[in-house]
Parts: C-alpha cells; structure tokens; sequence
C-alpha cells in the first residue's frame, strides 16, 4: 500500500483529535506505506496505530491502542488499568474493541479491532479508519493519564 493513504489518515486524525476533551500533551505521529502510529508527549511504548497486518495469511488492517513495552508485566499493569475502567471506554468503543494479548507478539497488549484492509486510493476509507482511531483516542487517552 502507498503511504498516502495512512498521510491522508493521520491528516485527518490530527484534525479529530485536536481540541478533544481530555486529549491533552504533545501529540506525535508517524506515517508509512504500512501504517501511521500516534503518541502523546514521550510514551512512544503505548501509542496508537492503524496498521496493516497478516491474521491468518490475510492482510488485514487493526486498529487500536498499544501497550509494548519489553518486559510483558509492564505491559499486562497498563491493560489491567485500562480495563479496570472498561464501562468507560467501552460506550465510546462498543463491542469491536477486542482487550488482550497483541495480534502476533507474545507480551504485547492491545485493545484494537481488524478490518479488512482498505483500498490504497481510497480517500473515504483513509478518512473512516483516521476517524475509528481519533474514537481510540479520545476513549483511551484521557483514562491511560490518569494512573
């Protein structure tokens, strides 16, 4: 995939985000052809991504929040926060928002969801999936800050 279509997604996301109640920090990103990753302030170790990956041969697109720290504890005490307060995010995010262990990395966390992987060209797809990861945002962020 060319990486316009995840610069088209963090162009978008920058605009969701902006401004967002409890969304607070220096706000990061970073695009590629195979995904764009979004951190506030330093935490580069929990972030938020929209990325292409292979889930049983498929290319498929998550996205979601991240937890990956290299020792697995750190990463197990960020998720048992986080779904301490589920109720929370779980309104915003509904049923698709899978808590758990990260999609082919032993120790890693997440709490994301998979599509099918977009269209390289297509605008509306870029802006859909920018808009699904800004809902990531402003559930999970303000929750994550305050530990």
């Amino acid at each position: 995939m060319e990486a316009d279509f995840f610069e088209i997604a963090r162009d978008a996301l920058i605009g969701f985000v902006a401004g967002a109640n409890g969304v607070t920090g220096a706000c990061h990103t970073s695009a590629h052809g195979r995904g764009m990753k979004v951190w506030f302030d330093d935490d580069t170790r929990e972030h938020y991504e929209a990325q292409l990956i292979r889930v049983d041969g498929t290319v498929q697109l998550e996205i979601g929040f991240h937890s990956e720290h290299p020792k697995a504890p750190l990463n197990d005490t960020v998720l048992q926060r986080l779904l301490a307060v589920e109720p929370t995010w779980r309104k915003a995010l509904g049923k698709e928002a899978v808590a758990g262990d990260f999609i082919g990395r032993a120790g890693w966390r997440r709490i994301s969801e998979v599509w099918p992987a977009p269209a390289a060209d297509e605008v509306d797809e870029a802006i859909e999936a920018a808009a699904r990861l800004a809902d990531y945002i402003i559930a999970i962020e303000p929750l994550r800050r305050a530990r």
